[in-house]
């Protein structure tokens, strides 16, 4: 089990100011060694509650919050990571476990017993809560992302651009899934994730964009969209 404790902060930029600013990040900052000429891909399935409890949650501010995903970087990955977001204050805590492809695929089916062969309390800590909270699946959310990392801070900015997402399938293994767009091909969003303090080029760096913080998550952009088509 894997956990990192950072604080994130999220803007929208339009595709030619990312274009831009991703070319000054590769000379200032280390490439993420995913990274290829478009970046790499990640795909993630979320789970809510019945009543989309942590859906509501995000959109009303809840100061305490969470969001669980199952995540891979291609569909013939032989694994997925299960992750646990949760916001606390400014921090975000994220705690996440090597699943088997099988065991994953089952998440896929709602099927949640593979978690109990897996020895780290959290494996039994997501299992409890799924179960007795009654998650299930309910989104597929897909994107490009190019990563540069900052190794003095463990600072890591992305710039994440195609979002597109599906609440009609949920096998995050299949290779011809069909997804709709939940954000305009025209923007991109820029993260930045750090731990304790930013330092203070890349906090320049991020000042000169000149854009206000984009508070949604990709989940309730896909959620977002999906509800407005059941209205």
């Amino acid at each position: 089990m894997n956990e990192v404790l950072r604080q994130e902060k999220k803007y929208l930029l339009t595709a030619a100011d990312a274009q831009s600013f991703g070319a000054y990040l590769g000379g200032v900052m280390l490439q993420d060694e995913h990274n290829g000429p478009q970046g790499y891909s990640i795909r993630s399935l979320y789970f809510d509650t019945l009543n989309d409890g942590d859906y509501w949650d995000k959109m009303d501010g809840v100061e305490l919050r969470r969001k669980i995903r199952l995540r891979v970087y291609s569909p013939s990955a032989s694994f997925g990571m299960l992750e646990m977001k949760q916001k606390e204050g400014p921090y975000q805590k994220k705690r996440s476990l090597r699943l088997e492809r099988g065991d994953a695929c089952q998440l896929c089916r709602g099927e949640y017993e593979p978690l109990l062969k897996y020895r780290e309390p959290f494996a039994a800590e997501c299992y409890g809560l799924m179960r007795y909270k009654c998650y299930q699946p309910r989104t597929v959310v897909e994107y490009r992302r190019r990563a540069f990392i900052a190794k003095e801070n463990r600072i890591r900015v992305t710039l994440d651009s195609q979002i597109t997402a599906t609440e009609a399938a949920w096998n995050v293994f299949d290779p011809n899934l069909v997804q709709y767009p939940v954000l305009d091909p025209f923007h991109v969003v820029l993260e930045v994730k750090f731990n304790g303090f930013l330092l203070s080029y890349i906090k320049d760096l991020v000042g000169a964009v000149n854009r206000s913080e984009f508070s949604q998550s990709k989940y309730c952009l896909a959620r977002s969209v999906g509800l407005r088509f059941q209205a």
